[in-house]
C-alpha cells in the first residue's frame, strides 16, 4: 500500500484526506510513476470542489494533483517509450488526478522522460502550465520570430511560461500584471507592462496573438488589441466562450492536450534555462493538506509554484 491525498465527495479543503491507496496495475499504453514531486495548480482545488465535474467523473475516492516527477515503476502493454527506471515528468489525466501521492498512473502520452539537468521539484512545475502556454503560442496562435505578442495576466503560472516560451522564439512580449509586480514582468522580459485593468491607448492593432490566460479581458479589448489577421487565445473555457469559438473570427478557446512532442520541447527549453517556473513553497507529502488549504484560501502562490516532494 501506497499514501495519497483524496477525497470520498466533491467538497471543500476539508474532504481532503491523506490515506493509503493500492494503485492499479498499469493497463493498455498507461505507466505507474513512483512520485518525487508534485506542482500544485489552481485547477487542483476546482476539480475537488466538484466546478470540473462534467470531466471528472462521479467515481470516489479520487485523488488530487495533475503535475508530477518522479521515476516509472511499471509500464502496461503497448507502452514503447518508456521503461521501468526511466525519470520523468508528466501530468494525469482529469479523471485520473492523484499526483500527491506516493505512486500514480498517467497515460504514456502525458509523460517524457526528465532532462539530467532539471530537478524533480523543477520537473514537477512544468506539465501543465508548460505545455498549456506551449499549445497556446504555437498550436493556435501561430506563434514565429518576430512575433507580437500580448498576455493578460504575464506573471500567472501559465502566462509567465508563455512570455519565456514566446521570447525563445524570437518574439517580443507585452503583458498585464499587477501594478506592484510590474518591475519582475520587465526582468522577465515582458516590454511594455500595463497594470490589471489597463486601458488600450497606445496598443491599438499592436499584436499577432492576444493571450488572455486568465479569461477576463472582455472580447472588444482584445479585438483593440489585435492586428489585422491576429488571433486571440483564452484557456478558461466555458459553454459560451466554446460556442463563440465557433464561429468565423480571431477568437479560440482552448484546453492543454497531452503531446508528448509538445512536451519534450517544454523540457528542452527549461533544461536550457530558457523556461524557468519558480517554486514559493516546498512540502512533504504529509504536509500537503495544509499547505494546499492555504494556498486555495490565499488565491495566489507567493510568487512561485507549491511543490509536495514524496520520499524516495
Amino acid at each position: 500500500m501506497t499514501r495519497r491525498v483524496q477525497y470520498h465527495r466533491y467538497g471543500g479543503p476539508e474532504v481532503m484526506r491523506l490515506e493509503s491507496y493500492e494503485p492499479p496495475a498499469p493497463g493498455k499504453g498507461q505507466v505507474l510513476i513512483r512520485v518525487r514531486a508534485a506542482a500544485a495548480n489552481a485547477m487542483d482545488w476546482k476539480m475537488r470542489n466538484g466546478e470540473m465535474r462534467m470531466m471528472t467523473g462521479r467515481a470516489f475516492p479520487r485523488g488530487i494533483g495533475n503535475d508530477f516527477a518522479g521515476v516509472v515503476e511499471a509500464v502496461g502493454t503497448g507502452v514503447t517509450r518508456l521503461r521501468a527506471g526511466d525519470e520523468v515528468l508528466g501530468a494525469t489525466s482529469l479523471k485520473g488526478a492523484g499526483s500527491f501521492a506516493e505512486m500514480v498512473l498517467a497515460e504514456e502520452d502525458a509523460v517524457v522522460r526528465k532532462p539530467a539537468g532539471l530537478s524533480y521539484e523543477q520537473a514537477a512545475t512544468l506539465p501543465v502550465v508548460g505545455i498549456t502556454a506551449f499549445q497556446a503560442m504555437l498550436r493556435h496562435g501561430g506563434l514565429k520570430s518576430g512575433s507580437s505578442v500580448f498576455i493578460n495576466g504575464c506573471l500567472g503560472g501559465v502566462g509567465r511560461a508563455a512570455a519565456q516560451i514566446a521570447l525563445a522564439c524570437g518574439a517580443s512580449v507585452a503583458g498585464s500584471c499587477r501594478a506592484a509586480a510590474t518591475e519582475e514582468a520587465r526582468r522577465l522580459g515582458v516590454s511594455p507592462v500595463v497594470g490589471s485593468g489597463f486601458g488600450t491607448m497606445g496598443l491599438e492593432g499592436r499584436f499577432d496573438i492576444v493571450f488572455d490566460t486568465p479569461g477576463t479581458l472582455p472580447i472588444t479589448t482584445a479585438r483593440t488589441l489585435l492586428k489585422p489577421g491576429g488571433r486571440i487565445i483564452d484557456i478558461v473555457p466555458s459553454p459560451a466562450k466554446f460556442a463563440r469559438s465557433a464561429l468565423p473570427g480571431p477568437y479560440r478557446v482552448m484546453m492543454g492536450r497531452p503531446a508528448p512532442q509538445d512536451l519534450e520541447e517544454v523540457a528542452r527549453l527549461a533544461a536550457k534555462g530558457e523556461l524557468r517556473i519558480p517554486i514559493a513553497r516546498t512540502v512533504p507529502l504529509t504536509e500537503a493538506i495544509p499547505a494546499l488549504t492555504e494556498l486555495e484560501h490565499r488565491r495566489t502562490s507567493g510568487g512561485g509554484k507549491l511543490v509536495v516532494t514524496a520520499l524516495p
